[in-house]
């Protein structure tokens, strides 16, 4: 069966460190023979979330802020793996990327909406990719973290991650074996 594979990018470098990663991950996922969809979220009109709770009425466009989120949104839904990919920016993933996933609060209140007796949703896979300036776990574990509880409160279920140290500038990653492994991840979903 045919896989769906949602990648969120939140590196704002079109050619950075970041899209390498991604290129050779969707490379992967369809060499595989599953279907890729990207969107480079820190190019994209998304607006931070307002905390309003006023989210949840329309499945289809489940926050009340009218952006390109509706099209992460429908993405999203017909998702069955989630890819996160970000640099590593100040111990964080990127604020765009940040916005982009808080704006999925709004998914969580459609459910809330639903009630009980709506069908849960089939559970999706997860994974991580983020080059770093400083390849120390210490580095990549306030992000690591986050992705986890993430994942936990989503029902995702981690399926791989890919995180490089000593990657700085754009183009650093070229001929680095983390191209490789972004390949091999995509490829094994």
């Amino acid at each position: 069966m045919t896989k769906k594979v949602l990648i969120l990018n939140g590196s704002p470098r079109r050619n950075g460190n970041t899209a390498m990663l991604v290129e050779q991950f969707v490379k992967g996922v369809q060499d595989a023979g599953n279907e890729a969809e990207r969107f480079d979220v820190a190019l994209m009109d998304i607006a931070s979330c307002r905390g309003c709770l006023g989210g949840g009425n329309d499945p289809a466009s489940p926050c009340v802020q009218k952006d390109d989120m509706d099209a992460v949104y429908a993405a999203y839904l017909k998702a069955d793996v989630i890819a996160l990919a970000s640099p590593v920016y100040c111990w964080s993933i990127t604020a765009q990327l940040k916005a982009t996933l808080d704006r999925l609060f709004a998914l969580m209140e459609a459910g809330m909406k639903a009630g009980a007796a709506a069908p849960a949703p089939q559970p999706k896979s997860s994974v991580l990719i983020m080059p770093a300036e400083d390849a120390s776990y210490r580095n990549f574990a306030p992000v690591v973290t986050y992705y986890e509880a993430l994942a936990a409160r989503m029902g995702w279920l981690d399926a791989g991650r890919v995180l490089v140290g000593g990657m700085y500038l754009a183009g650093d990653i070229a001929g680095s074996p983390a191209l490789d492994e972004a390949y091999q991840l995509g490829a094994s979903l």
